[in-house]
């Protein structure tokens, strides 16, 4: 079952919508799927009914609401990629955050007090990191964030399981910049790292030109198995 919902901010001062897709059944935990520069579009919206096929409890937050409520925008139409481009440039990521952890909290009241993981891509990728080190999550997956090296004094406060996608070839995140990932995380205990030869960044979109099918699935049986042992 899929509806739109809302969120109440933490300083309960404004609400903002959210995708929710809920299991058949009574979930075995809840999962805050964090959206790329393009808001919750259909590719979003299908990671989460791919997460409540899984027994999740999935939800999308509109991170964007503050500049332009409700963006769906297509990655392969060029002036759309521009406009995503935009809105991130004026995008404030601690406040992201904020709404990252209040949607936390209202998934965790809607599964009875249970875990909650959070999945991001992109931009998402980079806020589940930094939601690893701010936010009570309980176990975070990123896709090919970007600008995580920059993040890396945070990595002390990671207290729960990370699980890192890095694609070799991305074009947002250059070599030098997956050197300092590894070189500042390959001995953290709480994460994990698996790089993806010969591709590059967005290759585990679900739709559009992106998409490397093979690797795509490799690295979301690899988060499905992450969030099974740390989540239920």
């Amino acid at each position: 079952m899929t509806a739109m919902m809302t969120v109440e901010t933490l300083e309960g001062d404004a609400q903002f919508e959210a995708y929710c897709a809920k299991p058949a059944r009574t979930p075995r935990a809840a999962i805050v799927v964090i959206q790329e520069i393009f808001g919750v579009n259909a590719g979003i919206r299908r990671k989460c009914d791919t997460l409540a096929d899984a027994g999740y409890l999935a939800i999308a937050p509109d991170l964007f609401w503050r500049l332009q409520p409700g963006i769906q925008l297509d990655p392969d139409v060029p002036e759309q990629m521009q406009e995503a481009l935009g809105l991130m440039g004026r995008f404030d990521q601690d406040a992201g955050i904020r709404d990252i952890q209040a949607a936390i909290q209202t998934a965790r009241q809607m599964v009875g007090g249970g875990k909650v993981g959070v999945v991001g891509y992109c931009l998402g990728g980079r806020l589940a990191f930094m939601s690893a080190a701010r936010t009570d999550t309980d176990a975070s997956v990123g896709y090919y964030g970007v600008g995580i090296d920059t993040l890396l004094g945070e990595k002390n406060a990671i207290a729960h399981p990370v699980l890192l996608h890095v694609p070799e070839e991305d074009h947002f995140v250059d070599k030098d910049a997956q050197a300092r990932m590894h070189a500042g995380l390959d001995d953290h205990p709480k994460v994990s790292l698996y790089d993806y030869p010969g591709e590059d960044h967005g290759f585990a979109a679900e739709f559009g030109a992106r998409r490397s099918d093979t690797a795509a699935r490799l690295a979301d049986e690899r988060t499905s198995a992450f969030f099974a042992e740390h989540l239920g």
